[in-house]
């Protein structure tokens, strides 16, 4: 590693196991106040990082994706940044505590389309604090470079639940909408360790029911990133463009409403909302209850001038 003018510069990934257990331990130590709290002003950045063979046909079974695409699944460089946001959240100077944050959301921004012989230099840092009615929420950041251009980039929201002022207040609830369903995927109870198989997040409330119960669910939840993945994958937006038959520009985002309680059955459901633009959301196929509300949207690309005329 090496530190230079905030920057600090890896030369492997960090390992995520030994992370989640270090963050664990520091845990009692982070009590607040946090409404005060100043988060590091410290970026990683990992030089090199590529899609391993092996991993990205396990992330693609299990996300849903079409297995030996040649297109990288724009939500995979999550996947690259991921261990560098959790090297920052588990370090001693980060304010909150690392076990129950909650992942409230995501932004995805691809630029140019990816394969997985791409070799991407990838940084995250922090961003925020802001005051939210429950806690605070901050972002943490990626981007990954490919031949110094930003290629990919990425804002993911997280919560971290305390005491405050507007405690007792209540936000307006947005309209919950019905859209057509494209889709009823029975998730097994296994689904958190496939996931966590195939990137690496092996967070204990994702296993099994009792580690769980540890963390106060009944029973062992989906990643959110696992539900963001899989709707992309099965959105007619993100296949045509996959396909090449839309820009090179990709813009999708979640919310994360309400965990998956594994298992379960969900239906996927998309419409769109404009031109290679749609909205999608996740619920459960018996209560109807809303877990993610995203949308995705594509640029075709522009017409080619007329030719010379004879």
């Amino acid at each position: 590693m090496r530190a230079t003018d905030g920057v600090e510069r890896l030369d492997t990934a960090p390992k995520l196991t030994p992370l989640l257990l270090g963050g664990a331990l520091r845990a009692p130590r982070k009590r607040g106040p946090f409404e005060a709290a100043r988060l590091p002003a410290r970026r990683l950045e990992l030089g090199g990082a590529r899609a391993g063979s092996a991993a990205l046909r396990r992330y693609a079974e299990v996300c849903g994706f079409p297995a030996g695409a040649e297109v990288l699944p724009p939500t995979y460089p999550h996947l690259l940044g991921f261990p560098l946001q959790m090297r920052l959240m588990s370090a001693a100077d980060f304010p909150f505590p690392l076990p129950g944050l909650v992942h409230t959301g995501i932004e995805v921004h691809q630029h140019a389309r990816l394969t997985a012989g791409d070799a991407l230099d990838v940084a995250a840092w922090a961003e925020g604090p802001e005051p939210h009615r429950r806690g605070s929420v901050f972002t943490m950041a990626t981007e990954a470079r490919r031949g110094g251009e930003v290629v990919w980039e990425s804002r993911s929201r997280y919560l971290c639940r305390h005491r405050t002022a507007a405690a007792g207040e209540r936000g307006e609830r947005e309209p919950d909408e019905e859209l057509p369903v494209r889709a009823e995927w029975r998730l097994g109870g296994d689904l958190g360790r496939r996931y966590g198989a195939a990137s690496g997040d092996r967070n204990p409330i994702h296993l099994s029911a009792p580690t769980a119960k540890l963390f106060g669910f009944p029973r062992a939840i989906a990643h959110g990133m696992w539900s963001f993945a899989r709707c992309l994958a099965g959105s007619e937006v993100q296949q045509a463009w996959a396909r090449g038959e839309a820009g090179e520009h990709l813009d999708a985002g979640a919310e994360f409403k309400a965990p998956v309680l594994l298992p379960t059955t969900v239906r996927f459901a998309e419409r769109e909302a404009g031109t290679n633009t749609a909205a999608l959301t996740l619920r459960g196929a018996e209560d109807g209850r809303l877990h993610l509300s995203g949308s995705v949207s594509s640029a075709r690309p522009s017409p080619a001038p007329p030719g010379p005329s004879n």
